[in-house]
């Protein structure tokens, strides 16, 4: 049984993980400063003797009791609506935030695996995205809170590995959907299935031409598990879904899917966000033997369901 300290352990990721780790039979110590994400992810956790939540913010001086084994560090709202809320917070979270992670993993000899994103390959001037792509950010753009935050982050875990021999993995993040998701996060995937469940009007920004490419949470999950188990592999490795869809094909979708007659309207694309946005895992596959299994569709259905149950309640 390991003792495994789960950071943003009650968002959408991380309340996810909690839940794989403790079916694994594994000790799960969730921290989280409930700006963005719900306590009500893990209630169901809490009557767990292997399960322990604590309220607290990475970004102020971070102790615990006891021996750690792996770290999954999760915290940093992912959104923008929610990192555009406290930009200065945002990259204080991706700074001080993951120093203090990288300190306690120095301290309890434990590995740390740090929740990086496909943010900071920026606005692609590459299609698909390698790992090797050092990528197109606007350092004073809005987003940059959390695009170049996610990039410092990324410096200061190999700068620890080099300089203190820490052991650390780093994930780049591909947009990922599922139950648990907020409801008011702004994201593509819950956006359009509230919408079209509250028969609204389906909102895309921009033409609708841009792409993405969508993988469900537990594709997400195992490839982090697999990549925190890995060993001589650090990293960064792309976890995402290669399968690319435009905006407008993933709005057609969620319109049959649920059975909604909406229209689709269209506001202006917000600044800096990107046009493109497609992993090359040719990496994980090599490295992990990891690929994502669940199918777009399947993973709207199951989606959709459980904002189905949270609107009946």
């Amino acid at each position: 049984m390991k003792t495994i300290l789960v950071t943003g352990g009650s968002g959408f990721i991380g309340s996810n993980l909690c839940g794989y780790l403790l079916n694994k039979n594994d000790r799960v110590i969730a921290v989280d400063n409930l700006f963005s994400s719900s306590k009500e992810n893990i209630e169901r956790f809490l009557s767990n003797p292997d399960f322990s939540f604590i309220e607290r913010d990475i970004n102020k001086k971070f102790e615990i009791e006891g021996e750690i084994d792996q770290i999954y560090n999760l915290a940093c709202p992912a959104s923008p609506i929610w990192y555009q809320k406290n930009p200065v917070e945002t990259v204080k979270t991706s700074v001080l935030g993951v120093i203090n992670m990288l300190e306690l993993a120095r301290e309890k000899k434990a590995r740390i695996l740090q929740a990086s994103t496909s943010e900071v390959y920026g606005d692609p001037m590459e299609h698909p995205q390698k790992e090797t792509y050092r990528g197109n950010v606007n350092t004073l753009g809005p987003r940059a809170c959390y695009d170049e935050g996610k990039r410092c982050a990324e410096t200061l875990m190999m700068d620890y590995h080099r300089q203190y021999g820490t052991d650390i993995k780093i994930v780049r993040i591909f947009n990922t959907y599922g139950p648990r998701m907020a409801m008011d996060d702004g994201r593509v995937v819950s956006n359009f299935i509230i919408q079209a469940l509250k028969n609204e009007d389906i909102t895309i920004y921009g033409t609708g031409s841009q792409t993405r490419s969508f993988q469900y949470i537990d594709d997400l999950i195992s490839g982090m598990s697999a990549m925190m188990e890995k060993e001589n592999f650090i990293g960064p490795v792309n976890i995402g879904n290669p399968q690319e869809f435009t905006i407008l094909e993933i709005a057609e979708k969620i319109i049959v899917l649920t059975g909604s007659k909406n229209k689709i309207t269209y506001n202006s694309l917000p600044e800096d966000d990107p046009l493109k946005r497609k992993p090359d895992i040719t990496l994980a596959r090599e490295k992990l033997g990891w690929e994502p299994a669940v199918p777009l569709e399947e993973g709207l259905k199951k989606t959709i369901d459980y904002f189905k149950k949270i609107a009946e309640n």
